[in-house]
């Protein structure tokens, strides 16, 4: 059972989603708070998502997910902030703290549940059309050297390492990536490993912006049975 903690400083939205999930048989809401309970609820039934509000009156997400790294010793559950259009500002910093996962509010239920499934499953999170908007956001002036360094990078890695990274970029988890590419799960994750140790120990949704802004994102190398996509490659396989 995937258990889920929801934060939201709106008893409807926490109540709807909490339907929502609940409704899907293998997950189980086992709290639901505003921003300023968020950090005890969550110290106290150790989830395995949580899903966060970005923008709440009493205590908003960043604050939130700061004293989770504070109390949990940086060891984070996976983290999905929920957000909307116009609260670009926050999704840099939420994913520099360690967010693994944005969605939009407006997200289908059906795509409400499977997000969770993969973000439970350790994989990243970008719900369509907050791709661009968390690679526009990534950096700011003070990190932008950092971020730069990350994006050098990737030319230290293999062909097929850019291949899994490219994969990663469009949201994939390491089953799916497996399957585009014509490889074993383990072979997968064991690559996803080292990409990410490259990339400086970056996390997934921080390996999908790279991925974007590097021009990698749909030019994966697939495997010849793969029907899905024509074969653009970025190199050899390796």
């Amino acid at each position: 059972m995937i258990r889920v903690v929801v934060v939201d400083d709106e008893q409807l939205v926490r109540s709807v989603l909490r339907l929502i999930l609940c409704s899907a048989g293998d997950i189980e809401v086992v709290a639901d708070c505003g921003g300023g309970q968020a950090v005890p609820t969550v110290v106290a039934h150790r989830p395995d998502v949580v899903l966060l509000d970005i923008r709440m009156p009493d205590e908003d997400g960043l604050t939130v997910l700061r004293g989770l790294r504070t109390a949990l010793a940086g060891r984070l559950p996976a983290v999905a902030m929920l957000t909307t259009f116009d609260a670009d500002e926050y999704l840099g910093p939420a994913l520099r703290l360690g967010a693994t996962g944005f969605l939009l509010k407006d997200t289908e239920p059906e795509q409400l549940v499977r997000s969770v499934r993969v973000l439970a499953g350790g994989s990243s999170v970008l719900g369509p059309g907050v791709t661009r908007t968390v690679a526009d956001h990534y950096t700011d002036p003070a990190s932008a050297g950092g971020d730069q360094q990350a994006v050098r990078a990737v030319r230290s890695l293999t062909a097929r390492e850019r291949d899994v990274l490219a994969l990663l970029g469009e949201g994939l988890s390491n089953l799916q990536a497996a399957e585009r590419l014509g490889l074993a799960g383990s072979t997968v994750k064991d690559h996803v490993s080292v990409v990410l140790a490259k990339l400086g120990g970056v996390n997934r949704v921080q390996a999908a912006v790279i991925a974007d802004r590097a021009g990698l994102v749909g030019r994966a190398h697939l495997s010849p049975t793969y029907p899905g996509r024509p074969n653009l490659g970025c190199g050899g396989a390796g």
